[in-house]
């Protein structure tokens, strides 16, 4: 154990064995019990005089700090309000959150999240993570064993190079904040202990001007380091990682499109790594996509399906909607026909200029070559729309009101229940809004979007509005591999979760939501776990049998409530 204090499991409960004393407890937020400590407990720890006489319960301070919460004035208070308290104790914060996750997660991840990491270097308090730069990759070992974690002791490591966060670009080292709102929502949806995760960013430098001119600017400043030197970087941290902490996942998370791909297609195949932008998101949408044509009753095979945003997220939802089509026995080459891909250049077309994973899905000069265009030799969505007759249209490209009117209206003018997903984040970045595309429509469309809507109230129905957020699928993916130590994730893991999530939509009434309600998070990662976790043994990816899946999710789920105290 460490000087401090180690976690043990043991006969189906936790117990904290603690050999610090006095305010190094107090101090610790794992083992910081604050007024929930008994009397004995204090005596014992030398906490005597160090907190207020009465002993209050687990289940009062969370009614006390919620309290405290509710009156924070705005969203940013509420995140620094609630980090605090992950900074003070740590299961007090989980139990908080696990009880009221619909209404914090927009708070403690997106959108609220991407403020916390715009004010970063100015907001900095406690740090937490391993924060590892460029201009010292030799110390990148080092910096992972004063984690104080051994090899046993890690089952997730989230790491970004904060290039790419949340529609807001380049956010330098201040990314390390989504690493660390990313492993909240691991814990409170899906279990995985919190004593069990790293948060690492990798500050390659930032092309942010504003950021390189701030004085109170934390990270390393001169622009960003690309090419041979940052690829170098990426394989040593790789092999260091993986060296010091081998059963561990390794979660990738915002990256910039190009670098995404290329490090998942390199690292996917020799270690067990996963990319939430390309693959999570790709697994929540394609859930959504599922669960209407449900609704519809109508095939995936029959879809034409247009993206808007063929980048990192786009893509990677293009490609697990084709590896599914593939298993349902559709052929391949026909199944890719279903695509139409649009980037900021707008179509994709073979012979233009595309990104090697856009290429795929680039579409045949002679075949467009006859379109009408609104503008000749510029094929935009309007163009795409009026000539494909869409029946799925899927916005990730942060472009905010491009699904218009007029497209909407042109597309629901060819199918009964056309599929509308504006999945940009934040809400101001969405290509459209609910409510417009409903009265577009007249309520038939089956929406899904990125950001939290409201539900809309059209000719007396009442439309919730799915919320395609990577929180219902990414956790639970998590969990899976971590229960059968998964020794890669493959498509088809990610494929199974997705039609996990599916399947747990059981209302199909007019205006209900494509998706589960946040409040099932816990549930709806135990049923992802399950499913990733069966795949993965079909595979012969599993290196833990699971004799009883459902039973041993659930026991590898960790619970927010104060392990025994052994004083040693």
């Amino acid at each position: 154990m460490s000087k401090d204090y180690e976690i043990v499991h043991t006969n189906g409960r936790d117990i904290a064995r603690i050999a610090c004393r006095g305010r190094d407890v107090l101090h610790n937020p794992m083992i910081n019990y604050g007024t929930a400590f008994t009397k004995e407990q204090r005596e014992a720890l030398g906490l005597t005089g160090l907190l207020p006489n009465a002993v209050i319960s687990l289940d009062a301070q969370v009614r006390r700090v919620y309290k405290q919460y509710r009156h924070e004035p705005s969203d940013l208070a509420k995140y620094n309000y609630l980090t605090a308290m992950q900074d003070r104790n740590e299961t007090l914060f989980y139990r908080v959150l696990t009880d009221n996750i619909q209404e914090m997660l927009p708070i403690i991840y997106t959108p609220t999240i991407g403020l916390a990491i715009q004010e970063y270097s100015h907001w900095f308090h406690k740090p937490r993570g391993i924060y590892l730069d460029i201009d010292n990759p030799d110390g990148i070992q080092a910096a992972l064993q004063a984690s104080g974690k051994g090899p046993d002791d890690i089952d997730l490591v989230v790491v970004t190079d904060s290039e790419g966060i949340l529609g807001i670009g380049d956010q330098g080292v201040g990314g390390v904040a989504i690493t660390v709102g990313k492993l909240s929502v691991y814990v409170a949806a899906a279990g995985i202990h919190p004593n069990r995760v790293l948060p690492v960013v990798l500050d390659t430098g930032t092309d942010n001007l504003d950021l390189l001119n701030d004085p109170a600017y934390l990270g390393v400043r001169h622009a960003r380091v690309r090419g041979e030197r940052y690829d170098a970087f990426i394989e040593k941290f790789v092999g260091e990682v993986t060296e010091r902490f081998p059963q561990a996942l390794l979660h990738w998370e915002d990256f910039a499109a190009g670098n995404a791909h290329r490090i998942l297609n390199r690292y996917r195949d020799e270690i067990c790594t996963f990319n939430d932008d390309i693959q999570g998101t790709a697994g929540v949408v394609v859930a959504a996509v599922l669960a209407a044509i449900r609704t519809s009753h109508t095939r995936l095979a029959d879809q034409r399906i247009v993206i808007h945003g063929a980048g990192t997220a786009g893509v990677g939802i293009a490609h697990l909607l084709l590896d599914i089509m593939v298993s349902q026995g559709i052929d391949r080459d026909q199944a890719i026909r279903q695509f139409w891909g649009l980037s900021s250049r707008g179509l994709l077309i073979e012979g233009g200029k595309l990104r090697d994973f856009q290429a795929p899905f680039a579409r045949p000069a002679d075949e467009v070559a006859g379109w009408k265009l609104d503008t000749l030799g510029h094929y935009e969505l309007a163009d795409v729309v009026r000539n494909v007759h869409p029946t799925i249209l899927i916005g990730t490209s942060a472009q905010p009101g491009t699904f218009t009117e007029e497209i909407v209206r042109d597309m629901a003018s060819h199918t009964d229940q056309p599929i509308i997903m504006p999945l940009s984040n934040p809400t101001t970045k969405a290509e459209a809004l609910p409510s417009d595309v409903l009265e577009w429509t007249g309520g038939r469309a089956l929406i899904a979007t990125g950001s939290p809507f409201d539900p809309v109230e059209l000719n007396d129905t009442r439309y919730e509005i799915a919320q395609a957020n990577n929180a219902l699928i990414f956790p639970g993916i998590g969990l899976g591999v971590i229960s059968c130590r998964a020794s890669r994730v493959s498509d088809t893991m990610i494929g199974a979760a997705a039609q996990a999530v599916a399947s747990a939509v059981t209302d199909r009434s007019p205006g209900a939501s494509l998706l589960p309600a946040m409040t099932q998070l816990r549930s709806i990662s135990a049923r992802v776990a399950v499913a990733v976790a069966e795949q993965a043994r079909r595979e012969g990816l599993a290196q833990r049998h699971l004799d009883n899946p459902i039973q041993q999710v659930y026991d590898a789920m960790w619970q927010p409530v104060y392990p025994e105290v052994e004083v040693i």
